[in-house]
């Protein structure tokens, strides 16, 4: 691992139990290495090793070697657009690149924005129309005070979910496929429950497994959590800790904890994390959604998925531990389960040379002939 100046941060998580599914399928790991992505269309697998690691039996010509490494180095970039949308009376910012082919919309984690994908959306421009979108609260797009809505959460997975269907009728125009990283995985996947007929696949890096909901905890911390949310969201407390968390140092040193590989977290990383955090009503955002310990969880919405599901894990991620990840890989709806090696929490940004091809070969599985169906 490459090393840069990163001061440890340590964050506490708890090993939890949750009830899976019944699956009817083994879905197996694949284990991928960082120098050969080795033929990554595979739907069903037929010999295991004892390690793990697979022999793939159904295979195409796709692979990518050593030099996939150079893919955003040498390539030009296709023109990546910054545009805004106006959804329900709110400004929307969004990137947008790529004329043709199937549509992705890739969806952003917890205190990140649209700007995580850009070591993806180039690439994945080439082939198919690329959509990335600041969540409201997030990024570029307008932050709504939440207090403004009552005492029901305004920040929620179903405000998100309704979002993504919306902007995917009215601005992409087309079904499409999403891509997530952490929280935006559960974003995807509500919206998929929601409008079925909208998502073609879901690809989930690193789905947060959501350890601090209330309906993981044992019934004796449930009052002391609620009384430190309240203590938070009602208190200077919350935003004090806010003005600490919301420096260059502090972002570096989170973002240090949550990449295997610290070499990426450069200053161009941390400012593009850091700076809409500070725009008017970031920290209002920022402590409603910290202290929202309710809403779905991914094992309650991946029995109810219609669609295709390709789960990516780095398997270095401090925050998500691949052990309690891969028991997802035994749903129905998840074709794959496919662990990315010495990668932290946001492979899409860390690994991109893995992670691009992934969704170029998920995609090309289940895109319709016609690439293009107006919803």
């Amino acid at each position: 691992m490459a090393s840069t100046s990163c001061p440890t941060v340590l964050l506490p998580f708890s090993k939890v139990d949750f009830p899976i599914q019944k699956a009817t399928k083994f879905a197996p790991s694949i284990n991928i290495g960082k120098t050969h992505l080795q033929k990554l269309s595979i739907s069903r697998f037929s010999r295991f090793r004892p390690n793990g690691s697979v022999v793939f039996s159904r295979l195409n010509d796709y692979s990518v070697d050593d030099s996939s490494r150079d893919t955003l180095k040498n390539s030009p970039e296709l023109g990546v657009q910054s545009c805004t949308w106006n959804w329900r009376g709110y400004s929307i910012r969004y990137q947008c690149a790529g004329n043709s082919g199937p549509a992705l919309v890739l969806v952003h984690g917890f205190g990140a924005n649209s700007d995580h994908w850009r070591k993806n959306v180039p690439v994945l421009a080439k082939s198919h129309r690329v959509y990335s979108i600041d969540l409201i609260g997030y990024g570029y797009s307008d932050k709504p005070n939440p207090r403004n809505f009552g005492a029901d959460y305004f920040y929620t997975f179903e405000t998100w979910a309704t979002q993504l269907n919306d902007f995917c009728t009215d601005v992409v125009k087309d079904e499409a496929f999403f891509i997530c990283n952490s929280i935006g995985g559960l974003v995807g996947l509500q919206a998929a429950v929601m409008e079925p007929q909208i998502c073609k696949g879901i690809m989930l890096l690193n789905i947060s497994l959501r350890m601090l909901h209330i309906k993981k905890q044992p019934w004796y911390g449930k009052p002391v959590i609620r009384s430190f949310q309240n203590l938070l969201r009602n208190t200077a407390m919350g935003r004090f800790f806010y003005r600490s968390v919301a420096t260059p140092e502090s972002v570096k040193s989170i973002l240090c904890q949550c990449y295997h590989d610290t070499s990426q977290v450069t200053e161009e990383l941390v400012q593009k994390i850091l700076l809409p955090g500070l725009e008017p009503g970031a920290v209002d955002v920022f402590l409603e959604f910290i202290c929202y310990s309710g809403g779905p969880l991914p094992e309650e919405l991946l029995p109810q998925v219609k669609c295709p599901v390709l789960i990516a894990w780095g398997d270095k991620d401090p925050w998500e531990p691949i052990e309690l990840g891969r028991a997802y890989g035994k749903f129905d709806s998840v074709e794959d389960f496919i662990v990315l090696p010495d990668v932290g929490h946001c492979p899409q940004d860390e690994a991109p040379n893995l992670v691009n091809p992934l969704v170029e070969s998920f995609v090309a599985r289940h895109a319709s002939p016609k690439a293009s169906v107006s919803l």
